[in-house]
């Protein structure tokens, strides 16, 4: 075997059709702007359509490809739509991060989640990723593959005591992240999947806003003394997802200041 050093595209992602879920904040607009900006045709899906069109319209602007695609990871149906709308626009998928999810309702020990809690965390930050997962090697198959990535947390690899049901999800997340990774490397298809620790997005905030301190915490336990951007966390996704990382399938990957180690 010889190493291929020719000159690769200036793009990571340059000529490659990607699909975002939860592309309307945080980790998930900076992942559409670094995506298209690396030369990526981006397809945006959400719930909040109005915050994914003026994403679309700001990328657009700068010269590169985005359309928008309403989503609800709540809803199986809404998903396996949403994707098809991807064949509908390329033909084709070759990339997906799998980034949509919902925190907790109830910030609290295992004994006082509720069902309620336990059912969404459940739907939205496992069902729904089982499946896109699904969905999008489908559609990869017909183009002779592609690579999925799965946001994860660093949650998943400790107790979270504040927030069980989902630290339990996302383990379990990884879980079928690996077992897809394995299921699907014959046919071309890799799956890795990000754990970022605190991380400055809308939804720390909101963590914050129920348990005041944790932004504080969340810095004094960073060895590189603060949160990760949503931009560094989506630069690992670009990786991931680029033909640079073509022998990198079933890694979980932290991407969390060496918090976890």
């Amino acid at each position: 075997m010889t190493n291929n050093y020719e000159t690769r595209p200036a793009g990571l992602l340059t000529g490659k059709v990607i699909f975002i879920t939860g592309a309307s904040r945080g980790i998930g607009a900076a992942a559409a702007h670094l995506f298209a900006s690396e030369g990526a045709a981006v397809v945006l899906a959400a719930r909040n359509v109005g915050a994914l069109d003026h994403i679309v319209a700001d990328i657009r602007a700068h010269g590169a490809t985005a359309d928008a695609v309403s989503m609800d990871l709540a809803d199986s149906a809404s998903i396996r739509a949403a994707i098809a709308h991807v064949q509908e626009l390329h033909g084709r998928l070759d990339g997906a991060f799998n980034n949509g999810g919902v925190n907790q309702q109830q910030v609290g020990p295992l004994d006082t989640t509720s069902d309620d809690d336990i059912d969404q965390q459940f739907t939205v930050n496992f069902r729904a990723h089982w499946t896109a997962m699904n969905a999008e090697a489908a559609l990869m198959r017909t183009s002779g593959g592609g690579a999925i990535v799965n946001t994860s947390s660093i949650g998943a690899r400790r107790a979270v005591p504040p927030l069980p049901a989902y630290g339990a999800m996302k383990r379990a997340l990884n879980s079928i992240t690996e077992t897809a990774a394995v299921t699907w490397a014959p046919e071309g298809i890799r799956v890795n999947g990000l754990m970022p620790g605190g991380t400055a997005t809308e939804m720390m905030d909101e963590w914050e806003a129920k348990t005041p301190g944790i932004i504080a915490a969340s810095n004094a336990a960073s060895p590189i003394g603060r949160m990760a951007t949503a931009g560094e966390v989506a630069e690992a996704a670009a990786w991931l997802l680029s033909d640079r990382a073509s022998a990198v399938t079933g890694a979980i990957v932290p991407v969390d200041g060496g918090a976890g180690a």
